[in-house]
């Protein structure tokens, strides 16, 4: 994959709209030192390029009753591809995996998982991910609070 070529204004448009995705194309054209059409027509070509990938609301998980967040480490029977094919396709029906990656190490997927609380997070990982064919550990961490949250990208 080749790293997309960026100038300083699509640079700081994209650290606004990541700061702010919900503003105004004026406001974002006010914001980066240009005038809206050009600004739009930057934003749209950024959009097509999939470097802006979507726009979401950042919910308060715990206002919401989401009140335990915890990463699992997961490492398969067997590492062949079909195997971690068919976990990496498993967690897409696991509405409390809320991101998942591959990765090298000790374990060969982390879960981001966020539930209702410690019985329901319990219960995935004995009845959900214990219990996966593919599956030949389970190590859990609960957080404690959340310190930093930031976009994802230092722009």
């Amino acid at each position: 994959m080749v790293r997309a070529e960026l100038d300083a204004i699509d640079l700081k448009i994209l650290r606004e709209l990541q700061r702010d995705g919900r503003m105004t194309n004026v406001e974002l054209s006010e914001r980066v030192g240009i005038s809206a059409p050009p600004c739009l027509r930057r934003v749209r070509k950024l959009e097509e390029a999939g470097i802006i990938e979507g726009y979401h609301a950042m919910l308060n998980a715990p206002k919401l009753g989401f009140d335990l967040v915890a990463f699992c480490m997961i490492g398969l029977k067997h590492q062949s591809e079909s195997n971690l094919k068919a976990f990496a396709a498993a967690t897409d029906g696991w509405p409390m995996v809320r991101q998942a990656w591959m990765v090298s190490g000790d374990s060969d997927f982390l879960l981001h998982c966020v539930a209702e609380n410690l019985t329901k997070f319990q219960d995935f990982v004995i009845e959900v991910l214990t219990a996966n064919e593919h599956v030949h550990t389970v190590r859990t961490m609960l957080t404690i609070r959340q310190v930093k949250k930031v976009g994802l990208v230092e722009i």
